[in-house]
C-alpha cells in the first residue's frame, strides 16, 4: 500500500537524517530493508528500540560489512534495489568496497543516496559536525533568535531532518529518471547546502534591501509586534501572525483594542508601544480563553502547544494527525493521498528479527534458505 509500493530501498544503518529519510520512504509504502551493524551502532539516544520511532516501518538484518561475505551479501541486495541510502563520512563506503562505482556496476539503475553534513567534497568534507554546525555555516543559524541575544538552535529540524527531506526528494527524482534512462546515479545531499537552499527567499529579500542581518529586526523573526508570541494570564503562550492588514484589524477587534487610536501597523516609531499594549491585553485572560475568543475570527492567532498538547488538539484529532503504534502515540505519515493510502507504520523492531522474514521480497526462497543456514 502507499504511492511508493514496489519501490525497494536498501538502508545502511546510521543515525539522524539517514533513518528519517528512510522512515519517510517507508511511511509512503516503499519496501525498505535496513542493514544493521553486527556490533552495537549507537543508533538512537540511549533509548529502548521501541522508542526509536525513526526506525518504524521496516525490517532489518545484520551484516558484517568488514568481511568479504558481508560485502558480497550486501551487493546481492544492492542488485535488487531501486535505491540505497548511506550517511557515513565521505570515503567510508568506498573503503568497505560498497562505494557508488562498485554498487552501480552491480546495478546500473541504482540510485545511490548519500547523506552528509558537508557533502562529498570541499575543505570540510572530512570534518566532524552536527546539525548546529551545518546550519551555522549555511547562514541559517544566525537568523534564529531575538534581538541582542545569542542564536537559538531550532532543535535539529533545519539541518538533519530538512536535509533528509531533500535526500528523499532527490532519491525519488532519480528513481523516476532511471526508469526513463535506465541509468542510476549518485544523489549527494549535504545538509550545509540543503539548509542554505531553504534560505533562497531570504537571499532575495536581502538583495532587495528588505531583510536585515540583525536578529529580531525583521517581520517574521520576532521583529514585528504583529508577528510574535505573547504570554497569557496562566503563563501559557499564543502565537500571533497578523501580517496582512485585514488580519491585523481582526486581531485588534478580537483584543477589544480600538483600531482608530491604536498605533498603525506600519508605524515603526510606535512599535514598542503597540507591542506593550498587545502584551498587556493578552495577559488579562488565559491562553485557552483567548483561543476560544478568537474562534471564527481570521486574526491568525493560535495557541503555542507542547508536543503532548498537540496530540489532543481538536484539529489534530479530527485529521488523525497522530497514530497509536504499539502503544506509542506518534505523528501519522504525511502528506495525505486520496487513493494510494499508506498502511499504518509497523513499530520499530525490538530484538533481532528473523532474517527470512526481513529478506522476503528481496531474495527467492532458495536464496533465503542458503543465506540463513
Amino acid at each position: 500500500m502507499g504511492p511508493l509500493a514496489g519501490v525497494k530501498i536498501l538502508e545502511f544503518a546510521g543515525i539522524g537524517p539517514g533513518p528519517f529519510c528512510c522512515m519517510l520512504l517507508a511511511d509512503l509504502g516503499a519496501h525498505v530493508l535496513r542493514i544493521d551493524r553486527v556490533e552495537p551502532s549507537g543508533l538512537g539516544l540511549n533509548k529502548p528500540p521501541q522508542y526509536d520511532l525513526l526506525l518504524r516501518g521496516r525490517k532489518s538484518i545484520k551484516l558484517d560489512l568488514k568481511s568479504p561475505v558481508g560485502v558480497e551479501r550486501a551487493l546481492t541486495l544492492v542488485a535488487r534495489a531501486d535505491a540505497s541510502v548511506e550517511g557515513f563520512r565521505p570515503g567510508v563506503m568506498e573503503r568497505l568496497g560498497l562505494g557508488p562505482d562498485v554498487c552501480l556496476a552491480h546495478n546500473p539503475r541504482l540510485v545511490y543516496g548519500r547523506m552528509t553534513g558537508w557533502g562529498q567534497s570541499g575543505p570540510l568534507a572530512q570534518a566532524a559536525g552536527h546539525d548546529l554546525n551545518y546550519i551555522a555555516v549555511a547562514g541559517a543559524l544566525a537568523a534564529f533568535g531575538r534581538r541582542g541575544g545569542l542564536p537559538a538552535p531550532p532543535l535539529n529540524l533545519v539541518g538533519d531532518f530538512a536535509g533528509a527531506l531533500y535526500l528523499a526528494l532527490g532519491i525519488l527524482a532519480a528513481v523516476l529518471e532511471a526508469r526513463t534512462s535506465g541509468q542510476g546515479q549518485v544523489v549527494d545531499a549535504a545538509m550545509v547546502e540543503t539548509a542554505s537552499h531553504m534560505l533562497t527567499m531570504f537571499h532575495g529579500l536581502r538583495a532587495a534591501g528588505d531583510w536585515t542581518l540583525e536578529r529580531g529586526s525583521n517581520v517574521i523573526d520576532s521583529g514585528a509586534f504583529f508577528y510574535d508570541c505573547f504570554e497569557c494570564a496562566d503563563g501559557k503562550l499564543v502565537s500571533v501572525a497578523a501580517i496582512e492588514p485585514k488580519f491585523f484589524r481582526e486581531l485588534l477587534n478580537g483584543l477589544d483594542l480600538d483600531p482608530a487610536t491604536f498605533p498603525a501597523q506600519s508605524d515603526g516609531e510606535r512599535a514598542r508601544e503597540a507591542r506593550a499594549l498587545i502584551a498587556q491585553r493578552f495577559r488579562t485572560r488565559t491562553r485557552d480563553e483567548w483561543c476560544a475568543a478568537f474562534v471564527g475570527i481570521d486574526a491568525c492567532v493560535a495557541p503555542v502547544l507542547t508536543m503532548e498538547e498537540a496530540k489532543q488538539h481538536p484539529h489534530m484529532r479530527a485529521r488523525q494527525a497522530f497514530l497509536d503504534v504499539a502503544g506509542i502515540a506518534q505523528p501519522a505519515p504525511a502528506p495525505r493521498f486520496s487513493r494510494s493510502v499508506p498502511d499504518v507504520p509497523s513499530p520499530p523492531e525490538v530484538g533481532p528479527p528473523g532474517e527470512a522474514s526481513a529478506l522476503a521480497g528481496w531474495l527467492s526462497a532458495e536464496q533465503i534458505a542458503d543465506w540463513t543456514t
